[in-house]
C-alpha cells in the first residue's frame, strides 16, 4: 500500500450534516456558551502546531500500519486515537453507541473486555487509501493525553501489579526479571508477577528494548501511536480535563443528546502524589533518562516538569 499524507489543518473543511465546519457551527449556535472552552482548544492546537514546527525538521508520510489506533464512525464522521491509560475503555464504548445503529443505548451496559475487541470498532487502517484520505481530509479528529509519568505509572500498576494481568506477567514481566534483577527466584522467572517499578524503568531505558520490539501500546509515547505532527487533530482533550472535553467533542458532532460520556467514579486511580511515590527511589540519573524517554509529550502537550523528579 502506497504511503500517504494526512491532510492539511481540517478544522475548515469538516463538514457537518448542516454543511459547516464543527467550529463554525459552534460560533454560530447559541445552545454553546463555551467560548472559554473554545479559546482552550485553540490554545492547545496552537501549542501543538508550534512544537511540531520547531522539533519536526521533515515531515514524513502516514503508513496505513500507523492508522491501528485511529477508531472510525462514519455516522458522525469522527475519527478518535486511542491511547491506553487515558480513558480508552470509555471512549471505545462511546464509540460503539455511536456507531452501533442503535445496538447500545448506555456505554457502561458494554463490558470492559467487549470495548477492546477488534472487531467492534474499525480502524482507519482498515480502509483504502483513497478512503483514508478523504476521512483524514473531512473527519472530526480527537485525541486524550495525559500526563506522561502518570499514565506511565497507571500502565505499570495495570500490568504488572494485579494478579489477573498473567499475560503481561508472562510476556514482559518474566523478561525484565531476567535481565534486570540479580539473582532472580525460579518462580520469579517463571511468572514473572512481582517486578518492581524500578525494574520496569531500567527496561524501558534498555537500548535492547526497542531494538527487539516496539513499545507495548500502553507505555509507547502518544506521538508514536498517534502522530499529533502528521495528523491534525481539532481536539486535544485531556484527561485532567476529561468530563467538560467529552462533552464538548459529542457537541461538536451532534451526537444524540442521550449519548453521554461515562462520569469517572475510579477511587483507584493514580494520581499526582501517587506517581511521586514511585519515583521515590528511582536514582536522579534514571529520572532524567525517563523523563527524556517521554519529553516530546511533555512538550507537545504543554505538560510542566513534575515537581517530584529530581533532573539535576
Amino acid at each position: 500500500l502506497t504511503p500517504f499524507s494526512a491532510s492539511e489543518d481540517l478544522r475548515s473543511t469538516w463538514q457537518g450534516k448542516a454543511g459547516r465546519s464543527p467550529l463554525q457551527a459552534l460560533y454560530e449556535s447559541d445552545q454553546f456558551e463555551q467560548s472559554s472552552l473554545q479559546a482552550v482548544h485553540q490554545q492547545r492546537r496552537e501549542m501543538l502546531s508550534n512544537i511540531c514546527s520547531r522539533y519536526t525538521r521533515k515531515r514524513r508520510l502516514l503508513r496505513p500500519d500507523d492508522l491501528r489506533h485511529l477508531v472510525v464512525d462514519d455516522t458522525h464522521g469522527l475519527l478518535y486515537c486511542y491511547v491506553p491509560k487515558v480513558a480508552c475503555t470509555n471512549w471505545k464504548r462511546v464509540m460503539m453507541v455511536l456507531t452501533g445503529q442503535g445496538k447500545y443505548r448506555d456505554p457502561l451496559e458494554i463490558p470492559a473486555h467487549e470495548a477492546h475487541v477488534p472487531s467492534n470498532l474499525r480502524t482507519l487502517s482498515e480502509y483504502s487509501v483513497a478512503e483514508i484520505n478523504a476521512r483524514l481530509r473531512t473527519y472530526l479528529k480527537f485525541v486524550f493525553v495525559r500526563e506522561p509519568l502518570e499514565r506511565l505509572v497507571s500502565a505499570y500498576r495495570n500490568k504488572f501489579t494485579l494478579s489477573y494481568n498473567t499475560a503481561f506477567h508472562k510476556r514482559y514481566g518474566t523478561k525484565i526479571v531476567r535481565r534486570h534483577r540479580p539473582q532472580p527466584s525460579q518462580r520469579a522467572l517463571e511468572r514473572g508477577d512481582d517486578v518492581r517499578f524500578e525494574e520496569f524503568v531500567y527496561y524501558l531505558l534498555d537500548p535492547r528494548t526497542q531494538q527487539e520490539e516496539p513499545f507495548n501500546e500502553h507505555w509507547e509515547r502518544v506521538h508514536s501511536l498517534c502522530h499529533p505532527c502528521i495528523i491534525h487533530y481539532d481536539v486535544v482533550g485531556k484527561y485532567e480535563t476529561l468530563a467538560e472535553d467529552a462533552k464538548y467533542i459529542l457537541q461538536l458532532v451532534g451526537a444524540d443528546a442521550s449519548v453521554k460520556f461515562p462520569a469517572s467514579s475510579k477511587t483507584t486511580r493514580t494520581t499526582d502524589d501517587m506517581t511521586a511515590q514511585f519515583f521515590q527511589d528511582i536514582s536522579p540519573f534514571y529520572q532524567r533518562r525517563l523523563f527524556n524517554l517521554y519529553k516530546m509529550d511533555y512538550l507537545l502537550f504543554n505538560y510542566s516538569i513534575p515537581s517530584y523528579l529530581r533532573l539535576r
